[in-house]
């Protein structure tokens, strides 16, 4: 009696899915973390990545995901890094230069002249001198040299104007001496700090915004004198977040977040917006953040012990991750960005404090999004373009000025002094 072969052909045929299964979960681990290194290391591709994932799995699943691949990532550097001194990115300040030189004023012609913006209708500005207290290390034993020492930042192709921009390098996280915050300072009536709505996002939930023209770049006439830019808050459906522009909501507020505004007098607040709400036909612009994390000088309660998760319905305020904030001090008089590298919600908040920031509102977060880049002419009589505020933060030349966004994002301009 001969044999059939069929069953052997059936179970041969059953074989396979298992193969694939068990070559799946063999080759599944390189391909992950392959793809994390790539979204890790490649701007555009995180965005991609992660709003597809979102689609298809929703955007709980990869947040969940997404904070596994940083916590992963937080054990190893602890690991292969721990030992390592913290790094400065910059010349450090000489001992005469700790204190805060006089500056000499500018005159509107001399920046003028220098701008290179013949025909512009607005004047150039003239400016007093500003320096902020410097404020030293966060932790002594646990810095490089210059912590918290303010160092202006120059412009090259404005070398008349006087310093607008001071930046400092803090070590906020005694546990990661590669946990770096980079803090940016400028006296309020010195600039005028512009928002841009991006082509794609906050995604407007008010029908009056739907069709309002969005070109997410900054605009022509101010790239003569535009001196910086930094990225907005975050997508509407992680959080629904409220922003107003020219005369135009795009997301109503909610109430109790923490809110930025420009008011039509000039100055600005950094609050929650059941403070700031009731001034609201007073304001040029707003965009509302997650809960404050300081404000008034006090810490937000919830960025105490465990009760970090889930600081601005995405990642857990405990994820070490690449933050970005914004911060006003107790005056109201000097404005604070920060933008930093492995830090936790609590530690980036402790920072922006130490900076001199009495309100601290949390912008974005994950490694393509935050950034702040400064603008200059490379040649006499070439465009501004982009140039990094420090080492190993992705941009482009084109970012914000030529290059469309499709976040929301601040822009930077000398206020003209009346």
């Amino acid at each position: 009696m001969v044999t059939s072969p069929k069953p052997k052909a059936k179970a041969k045929a059953q074989s396979w899915p298992k193969r694939l299964a068990k070559w799946g979960l063999i080759g599944a681990p390189p391909l992950v973390l392959v793809l994390w290194v790539l979204v890790n290391r490649v701007e555009w591709l995180g965005p991609i990545v992660a709003d597809g994932l979102r689609a298809v799995i929703g955007k709980d699943a990869v947040a969940a995901l997404e904070d596994l691949g940083y916590r992963i990532q937080d054990r190893i550097f602890r690991y292969t890094r721990r030992g390592e001194k913290p790094k400065a990115y910059w010349e450090v300040p000489t001992a005469e230069s700790v204190a805060p030189p006089p500056e000499p004023l500018a005159t509107a012609s001399a920046i003028g002249s220098a701008s290179g913006a013949a025909g512009s209708a607005t004047a150039p500005p003239t400016l007093a001198p500003f320096h902020p207290k410097h404020v030293g290390p966060v932790h002594q034993s646990w810095s490089a040299p210059g912590d918290g020492q303010w160092i202006p930042i120059a412009t090259p192709d404005l070398p008349e104007l006087p310093p607008i921009l001071y930046k400092t390098l803090l070590h906020p996280d005694k546990n990661r001496s590669w946990a770096e915050l980079f803090v940016v300072a400028m006296r309020i009536s010195d600039v005028n700090i512009r928002l841009i709505a991006g082509t794609q996002e906050p995604e407007a939930t008010v029908e009056a915004a739907a069709n309002v023209a969005r070109p997410g770049r900054i605009p022509e006439t101010d790239h003569a004198m535009v001196i910086g830019a930094f990225n907005g808050g975050f997508k509407t459906e992680h959080g629904k977040y409220g922003m107003f522009i020219d005369g135009v909501t795009y997301v109503e507020p909610r109430p109790a977040v923490c809110s930025i505004a420009a008011f039509k007098d000039g100055t600005m607040s950094v609050a929650s917006w059941d403070r700031l709400g009731p001034r609201a036909t007073d304001m040029d612009w707003w965009r509302q953040t997650p809960h404050c994390m300081y404000e008034n000088n006090m810490l937000n309660s919830r960025l105490e012990g465990d009760g970090a998760k889930k600081w601005g319905a995405t990642l857990d305020g405990e994820t070490v991750i690449r933050r970005s904030a914004i911060g006003i001090d107790a005056a109201g008089e000097v404005l604070y960005v920060g933008i930093s590298n492995h830090t936790t919600a609590g530690v980036i908040a402790l920072g922006m404090n130490h900076a001199g920031a009495a309100t601290v509102a949390q912008l974005d977060v994950n490694f393509s999004y935050p950034k702040f880049v400064l603008f200059e002419r490379k040649e006499p009589d070439g465009p501004r373009k982009a140039v990094a505020l420090a080492q190993g933060f992705e941009f482009s030349e084109d970012e914000f000025i030529r290059k469309s966004s499709p976040r929301d994002f601040f822009y930077i301009v000398p206020r003209a002094k009346k």
